[in-house]
């Protein structure tokens, strides 16, 4: 190919003229990611890219394409990851571009080991779209996982999101590349089959939609959103105002029946100010409050979710144990902190916070019922909610996404938070430092919400649980048996001359 000279050759590069294009299509291909949506642009970028992999030249010329295909995605997709690095710009500012490369790059070496495996099937562009589903799938698990920006996200926001009640987002994955293969092969049957492969989730997802709920429960929640700028989040001089804001929100009439902080939004210590739960429980007026804090036992700290009884007593309490590399913790941590000074950077307590047990379900008793609690990006994790001991009867995530800026980080945490619902079939409460802060239905509904970026609290009711999905029940394995059915047919099946 043109552009294949000296080491590149050696190396498989295929040039520029095919690792510009797959690029290209990995960035429409991530068009399809909130905010934005354009789930018809992002199928076109995803056919392309599957295109340009099945007409590469050999394994490596694959690979390379993959990779300029995955990282374009990434890059788009995932351009808030700059904004955690520009909250002290002048200790962390010039990591920003090295954060963006090395992780658009990094999550995109899994496109190119599937490309490459993609060689091995008769049809490249089916087998790419198998090889992928399951990069996909290993993306959300190896080195404790990135399920963010899954090629299936791109139908959240439309009715086909349903899907994930029976098939899971891995299984929206496949089925969306298994799709953008058909459009890849540029052939009438294959095109009517996508085509009709979409309409089917839409019906699907709008018949969904029709079904009668069950009763709510009857429980007034509030969720409070204090707006603390994240560079002033840990200002002393602005720990009491921080904290007199959220007991205000806490104390307006009506009572509800549960107060919910976002998460660390409790800006003292509780195991240096035990008199702050008595407070706290004070402004709840009968009302229990869930709340967000750093839990400190000598040198080791924790992310929590902490319950203050309406006694001023401390309920359950879960600690986050999902955590976030670099940001809540550093491998090697502790050395590092004592060698060079370095932590996360969302710790204010020594190098990092330890995690929790794992996930747990806390019983608040009578009508409060069963509760999931998830602390930031656990939500993001299927698994996670998978792993909970129990069934709950809702979900609630507390996070503080001040750390992702106000473009698309924030709005794709909360769509992936709320396809957490879709699969159970749980209605979903987020309560968010800056936002978005929202209530949602066990069918993924928006029902309540504040607007971005204010100071200010909002009353809901919280939804009824629905019937366990077929997700709930079987997990990925519905995921995994259409997978091994596809591998077998694609296998099987001859390469016709001139399809991809």
């Amino acid at each position: 190919m043109p552009g294949d000279q000296g080491s590149g050759r050696r190396f498989g590069w295929p040039g520029a003229r095919q690792a510009g294009p797959a690029f290209a299509a990995g960035l429409l291909a991530a068009t399809g990611q909130a905010p934005l949506g354009f789930w018809y642009l992002a199928l076109a970028g995803f056919a392309g890219l599957i295109w340009l992999v099945a007409r590469a030249g050999d394994a490596r010329a694959a690979a390379w394409t993959g990779l300029f295909g995955g990282a374009g995605h990434f890059a788009l997709a995932l351009s808030w990851i700059v904004e955690p690095f520009l909250i002290e710009p002048e200790v962390y500012g010039w990591m920003a571009p090295f954060a963006l490369v090395g992780l658009s790059f990094g999550l995109a070496l899994f496109w190119a080991a599937a490309a490459a495996l993609s060689r091995l099937f008769p049809a490249r562009g089916t087998g790419f779209a198998l090889t992928l589903a399951m990069a996909e799938f290993a993306r959300g698990h190896v080195l404790t996982g990135f399920p963010w920006a899954l090629p299936g996200h791109i139908w959240l926001a439309s009715p086909v999101e349903q899907a994930a009640a029976l098939f899971g987002a891995y299984g929206l994955t496949l089925g969306t590349l298994l799709i953008a293969a058909a459009l890849a092969a540029r052939r009438g049957p294959g095109m009517v089959l996508a085509a009709a492969a979409v309409a089917a989730g839409w019906g699907y997802g709008l018949w969904v939609l029709r079904q009668p709920e069950p009763p709510a429960p009857g429980v007034l929640l509030r969720l409070v959103q204090p707006n603390a700028a994240q560079a002033m989040k840990w200002d002393a001089g602005l720990a009491q105002e921080h904290l007199d804001r959220l007991l205000a929100f806490t104390v307006a009439e009506p009572s509800p029946d549960l107060v919910i902080w976002p998460e660390t939004s409790l800006p003292y210590l509780l195991d240096r100010h035990p008199e702050l739960a008595g407070v706290i429980a004070g402004a709840g007026n009968g009302a229990p409050v869930a709340l967000g804090m750093q839990r400190v036992e000598g040198e080791r700290a924790w992310n929590s979710l902490a319950v203050i009884r309406p006694d001023g007593q401390i309920g359950p309490v879960y600690d986050k144990h999902h955590l976030v590399p670099f940001g809540e913790y550093i491998p090697f941590g502790d050395l590092a902190y004592r060698l060079f000074g370095l932590r996360a950077f969302a710790s204010q307590a020594g190098a990092g916070y330890s995690a929790g047990v794992g996930a747990q379900v806390l019983d608040l008793g009578g009508k409060l019922g069963k509760v999931l609690p998830l602390i930031c990006y656990e939500a993001v994790f299927p698994q996670d909610v998978a792993a909970a001991p129990e069934r709950a009867d809702w979900i609630v995530q507390i996070t503080n996404d001040a750390w992702f800026g106000t473009l698309s980080g924030p709005f794709q945490h909360a769509e992936l938070a709320r396809l957490r619902a879709i699969e159970q079939g749980l209605p979903l409460v987020r309560a968010a430092n800056t936002g978005v802060t929202a209530v949602y239905d066990g069918r993924g509904r928006e029902l309540a919400a504040l607007p971005f970026g204010v100071a200010s609290y909002l009353d809901a009711a919280l939804p009824p649980a629905l019937p366990p999905t077929p997700y709930a029940r079987f997990g990925e394995a519905p995921f995994l048996a259409l997978w091994l059915a596809g591998l077998a047919l694609a296998l099987l099946r001859r390469k016709t001359p001139g399809r991809p």
